[in-house]
């Protein structure tokens, strides 16, 4: 388990990589834990969130922090990382929405993110700008390379929700071990 507990928030997190997909999540968030829940489902992650925050100043800080404590429980549970693939890519339509999300868990954390200016605010006034922070912190507290381009879209929930699918597969075939691989996946001998 790992927990974050700010002036902010206070977040309890559970992950497993080789889950079935299950989740029981309560982050005050009602279209967080919407995405979260399809995180855990396409991924076949198990996820377990306790998160309270600040919800009266707004969502900014508990979706962050869930993305911090989400890529710490994913560093933790990748440990050296032998055996894994490494690299995963994931292409996801969501009706008139095309997403793509490519990673790299090299230890070394970028975010590119390619996403339509001025999206309009989601379900309970969460921010379409939240799905950046929470991809910005968990690439950094993750350890991964992290490429998300949203190559077609209209609809705010529609490209939210194909970003946390294609997140969410590309991340299952990045964490899959292989057979082949004999220890770490670099010829650096370290990740």
């Amino acid at each position: 388990m790992i927990e974050r507990k700010t002036s902010e928030t206070a977040i309890e997190l559970r992950l497993s990589v080789d889950g079935s997909g299950k989740s029981r999540l309560a982050s005050g968030i009602p279209f967080f834990d919407h995405m979260l829940v399809l995180f855990a489902r396409h991924g076949l992650f198990d996820l377990e969130l306790d998160a309270r925050g600040d919800l009266e100043v707004d969502c900014h800080h508990t979706v962050e922090d869930t993305g911090i404590t989400l890529g710490q429980a994913l560093t933790a549970a990748l440990g050296d990382k032998a055996g894994i693939r490494r690299y995963g890519h994931a292409y996801v339509p969501m009706d008139e929405a095309l997403v793509r999300v490519v990673v790299d868990l090299s230890g070394r954390p970028f975010l590119a993110y390619r996403a339509p200016a001025d999206v309009e605010p989601l379900g309970n006034g969460f921010s379409f700008q939240l799905v950046e922070e929470f991809l910005r912190a968990f690439s950094v507290h993750g350890g991964m390379n992290l490429h998300v381009d949203i190559l077609a879209g209209k609809d705010a929930h529609h490209m939210a929700e194909g970003v946390f699918k294609a997140l969410a597969r590309a991340l299952d075939t990045a964490t899959q071990v292989d057979l082949r691989v004999v220890g770490v996946p670099s010829t650096k001998g370290i990740l």
